[in-house]
């Protein structure tokens, strides 16, 4: 690959993407441009401002944005009108934000001449696959370089070495071996590696950020009414909410019952198999909360095709297609099927559970007079049944009749 004039990194301001910096500077006496997403992350931001300057990073060059409001609604929202789950649990947090943030990454190369993206994604993980089919997809000329698969900065005391040569500050807490990496967003936090590395091994408390020990839960329990319009949640208890400030207050509400812990073995797309912990909180919540609106709002075939679709988008999302013909595909589909998917549903939070108990909405479907165990007055003729099973046995019927035939 020809060297890069300017690149543009994707920054967290933490001691491997500032080795990144810098040795995109020294390996091809390169311009680089920093960006970093806040994605509600729950973390100060100002700091790696400060880093990008202290590694000689023009002012002009440093992007420090708050993008949360775009992420869950250009993002997560869409997701969750499909119901989206990888592998039966996992709710996609750090999948679905690639493609934003590799989106960013693309434009603010527009915006300021840079030939190049990089990222700070090892190359055994999902998450450079992720970065750069999104990056490809938006601009098929933009080079994207991974340090990770390139350098030979194979090690910790490697990395420390280059970082201590070049005058980056270390952490006292990052010159041992780092106990478990974290990744986190406003849908969920994500743990894995080193201490967890071993699945049988239970993770220590310590792990989990966001919520409580269910055990240590509150033991009175908290009811809640989420309002959706069109597949999309707009309120809690009544209080109109931005998609972010929505997530957020499902969050806290969800931390505060200890909903939302995941211990996942999933197959990563490069090929292996890894373990993580999540806390998905408002995630959990609002999953919950999506299907029991659906469940009166939306028809058997339409619900069933969904759930038919689910696992082919959810593994699209986890595998880095966010932007692939396929995704947009059956997105149309998912969003079509959400016009009348309108209403309220109310939710039991309770030591570590988030239950529906109610749901209700002008766009219902329930006929309580159809469903009734009472006088129906005429509603649905009982005797209509007969000649309902007796077609759908036919075939039954004749498939025995061979078989007892033929024995």
């Amino acid at each position: 690959m020809t060297a890069p004039k300017k690149v543009v990194l994707a920054y967290s301001g933490g001691l491997d993407t500032s080795i990144i910096l810098k040795w995109l500077q020294t390996e091809y006496g390169c311009e680089v441009v920093t960006f970093t997403a806040d994605l509600g992350q729950g973390e100060e931001l100002g700091p790696a401002r400060d880093k990008a300057e202290l590694l000689g990073i023009a002012p002009e060059n440093i992007y420090i944005e708050d993008i949360r409001e775009e992420f869950v609604r250009d993002f997560v929202f869409p997701m969750f009108r499909a119901n989206a789950v990888y592998e039966g649990l996992y709710l996609l947090g750090t999948s679905i934000a690639r493609p934003l943030i590799s989106k960013r990454l693309v434009e603010i190369a527009a915006e300021t001449g840079a030939d190049a993206v990089a990222h700070g994604a090892t190359g055994k993980g999902n998450d450079q696959v992720r970065f750069e089919l999104a990056a490809y997809a938006l601009n098929p000329d933009i080079k994207v370089i991974a340090p990770w698969r390139i350098w030979d900065l194979t090690s910790r005391t490697r990395l420390i070495d280059f970082a201590e040569k070049n005058q980056i500050p270390i952490a006292k807490d990052k010159r041992g071996e780092a106990p478990f990496s974290v990744d986190a967003n406003l849908l969920h936090t994500s743990s894995e590696g080193k201490a967890l590395e071993d699945p049988a091994e239970m993770a220590p408390e310590h792990v989990y950020q966001r919520t409580v020990n269910p055990e240590d839960a509150p033991d009175t329990p908290q009811y809640i009414e989420i309002g959706f319009e069109k597949g999309d949640a707009v309120s809690i208890d009544g209080d109109a909410l931005s998609p972010a400030n929505l997530l957020t207050r499902l969050n806290e509400l969800g931390g505060e019952h200890g909903v939302g812990r995941l211990d996942l073995v999933e197959g990563r797309f490069v090929g292996m198999k890894s373990r993580g912990i999540y806390e998905t909180p408002g995630g959990t919540i609002l999953l919950e909360a999506h299907r029991g609106i659906e469940q009166i709002t939306l028809d058997r075939g339409a619900a069933h095709l969904k759930d038919e679709l689910m696992p082919r988008y959810a593994e699209l999302i986890y595998n880095g297609f966010w932007y692939s013909p396929e995704r947009e595909m059956l997105q149309a589909a998912i969003d079509h099927s959400q016009a009348h998917v309108t209403g309220t549903v109310r939710i039991k939070l309770y030591k570590g559970s988030a239950r529906i108990v109610g749901r209700w909405s002008e766009h219902s479907l329930y006929s309580e007079a159809h469903v009734t165990f009472e006088d129906d007055a005429g509603a649905y003729d009982q005797k209509d049944a007969a000649g309902f099973i007796q077609l759908n046995a036919l075939r039954l019927k004749l498939l025995a009749a061979r078989d007892r035939r033929l024995k």
